[in-house]
């Protein structure tokens, strides 16, 4: 903003900081009061009213062209040098080396001669054959008894004074000698003291042998014995 000069007869004319200091003075005073202006609600209003809003798009510049990418240099491939073959290099030839002396495996040991054969101890004797059992004695009839001491019958006399009376059957085994070696009530007499007397009885007598083809043989035997009262 600039100011109209002073007169020519001012004394002191202002310098041109002065005037710019004086105009934004000015220009803050104005703005000022328009801003109060504005903060009351009717003024706010009319100015609304007669003051149309007005937008304007302003449009972003063109973006400058893009500078144009510098030509490609050509460049020339380095040139190689050749290299030099490497030299051959000359050597001594290898020493062989030394070979491990043959093996020689040892002699086998001679095989030890097969013991001698051990003679088999002679054979123990078969032990002599069991006799042969002796034959069961057979049962045979009274009939075929045959006595060296006939039986006799001993009455007991306590039997006899109490009437007791019957038959005592006896089953007697008489040895090949003759001799009686068991004997057993088969049938009781019913008293004691009749079959006790009846096994006495046979007990003491002594039989014959009896012969088989010419050996004497054992034999069983039954008895019967009666005890009778004398009337």
């Amino acid at each position: 903003m600039n100011l109209p000069p002073l007169p020519a007869g001012h004394p002191e004319p202002m310098t041109p900081n002065a005037r710019r200091a004086l105009g934004a003075g000015m220009l803050a005073a104005h703005v000022a009061l328009g801003w109060g202006l504005l903060q009351l609600e009717p003024v706010r209003e009319a100015v609304a009213e007669v003051i149309p809003l007005t937008v304007n798009f302003i449009a972003p510049p063109a973006p400058a062209p893009a500078p144009p990418p510098p030509a490609p240099v050509k460049r020339e491939p380095p040139k190689l040098k050749p290299t030099p073959a490497p030299k051959p290099v000359i050597t001594s030839a290898p020493t062989p080396a030394p070979q491990p002396p043959a093996f020689t495996a040892p002699p086998a040991p001679p095989e030890p001669a097969p013991p001698a054969p051990v003679a088999a101890p002679p054979a123990p004797p078969a032990p002599p054959a069991p006799p042969a059992a002796p034959p069961q004695p057979k049962t045979i009839s009274i009939s075929a008894v045959e006595y060296l001491t006939p039986p006799v019958l001993n009455y007991p006399p306590a039997a006899r004074r109490a009437g007791e009376s019957g038959r005592v059957t006896v089953r007697v085994l008489v040895d090949a000698r003759g001799l009686p070696q068991q004997t057993q009530v088969t049938r009781s007499s019913g008293f004691a003291r009749l079959d006790e007397s009846a096994l006495a009885t046979v007990r003491a007598t002594r039989f014959k042998p009896y012969m088989e083809n010419g050996q004497p043989h054992a034999f069983w035997v039954l008895m019967p014995l009666i005890f009778e009262l004398e009337e």
